[in-house]
C-alpha cells in the first residue's frame, strides 16, 4: 500500500474548519505527474494506491492534452498501470461526488467499494450554520446513489455533536440519518471552538454536559452498526 497525494488545499470554508486559513485555496496536481508517480509506486512493489487531498474529490488536475481532469478520469486512467490492483481516496466532500466519479464507482474494479464522505449533522438547520452548502437529502442522494452504482459499498464519515444552536431536534435528526444510512465506521466528536473560525463567534453554544451525553449516545449507535458490518450482518 502507498500513497499519493494529489490535491491540497480547501475552498468550502465550512466555519468550524481552519484548513482553508491554513492550507489556501484547492490545488490539484497534473494528472501526468500523478500517473508517473503512481507507476513509479507500482515499480516498487506497491499494490493498492490511496489518493490523498483535503478535499480529493474536488480534483480538477490538468490532462495531458491541456483540459482538466476530474477524480474520476484520474482513476480510470490509473486503473490502467498494470499490476495496481486497488484504489482508494480521501478525505471527501458531498458537494463534490459528481455522476462520472460515482459511476465510476460502479465501473472501475481496483476502484474498493468503500468511502470515507463526511456529513458532519443530519440537521439541515445545523448544516447551515456550519456552511456545509449542502442538506441531508442531498447527502442521502448520493448515497442512494452510490449504492445503486456499487451495492456492496461500504461507508465511513464524520459527525460533530454539540454544533453551537443544536437543539435536541437537531440532533435526533443526526441519529435518524445515521439508521437510515448505516455506516461500516465513523468519527465523531464534540464541537470545540477553533479560534478564527466563523463559529468560534456564534451565540449558544451548548452545555459541555449536553455535548457528553449527545456524544456517547451517537457513539453506541456508531459503534453497534460497526460491529453488525464486521459480523457480515445488515446495518441498522
Amino acid at each position: 500500500t502507498a500513497f499519493l497525494t494529489i490535491q491540497e488545499g480547501c475552498d468550502k470554508f465550512c466555519s468550524f474548519c481552519v484548513v482553508p486559513y491554513t492550507r489556501g485555496a484547492e490545488q490539484s496536481r497534473p494528472a501526468a505527474d500523478v500517473l508517473a508517480e503512481a507507476r513509479r509506486l507500482v515499480e516498487t512493489g506497491a499494490r493498492e494506491l490511496t489518493l490523498l487531498g483535503q478535499n480529493v474529490n474536488a480534483y480538477h488536475g490538468a490532462g495531458p492534452s491541456g483540459t482538466s481532469w476530474g477524480l474520476a478520469r484520474l482513476i480510470r486512467a490509473l486503473a490502467e498501470i498494470p499490476g495496481l490492483e486497488r484504489i482508494r481516496y480521501t478525505t471527501s466532500h458531498p458537494r463534490d461526488m459528481d455522476a462520472a466519479l460515482i459511476l465510476a464507482h460502479g465501473e472501475v474494479p481496483q476502484l474498493m467499494p468503500y468511502l470515507h464522505l463526511p456529513v458532519q449533522s443530519g440537521s439541515d438547520a445545523v448544516l447551515e450554520a456550519m456552511n456545509r452548502k449542502h442538506t441531508a437529502r442531498d447527502y442521502l442522494a448520493v448515497v442512494e446513489a452510490l449504492r445503486r452504482a456499487r451495492p456492496d459499498m461500504a461507508l465511513s464519515s464524520d459527525f460533530i455533536v454539540g454544533f453551537p444552536g443544536e437543539t435536541e431536534a437537531d440532533f435526533n435528526a443526526t441519529l435518524e440519518l445515521v439508521e437510515a444510512i448505516g455506516f461500516a465506521q465513523a468519527y465523531s466528536f464534540k464541537y470545540s471552538v477553533r479560534p478564527g473560525t466563523p463559529a468560534a463567534g456564534l451565540r449558544k453554544q451548548v452545555p459541555e454536559s449536553v455535548k457528553n451525553e449527545r456524544l456517547q449516545v451517537l457513539q453506541a449507535l456508531l459503534e453497534r452498526q460497526a460491529a453488525a458490518f464486521n459480523a457480515g450482518s445488515e446495518i441498522g
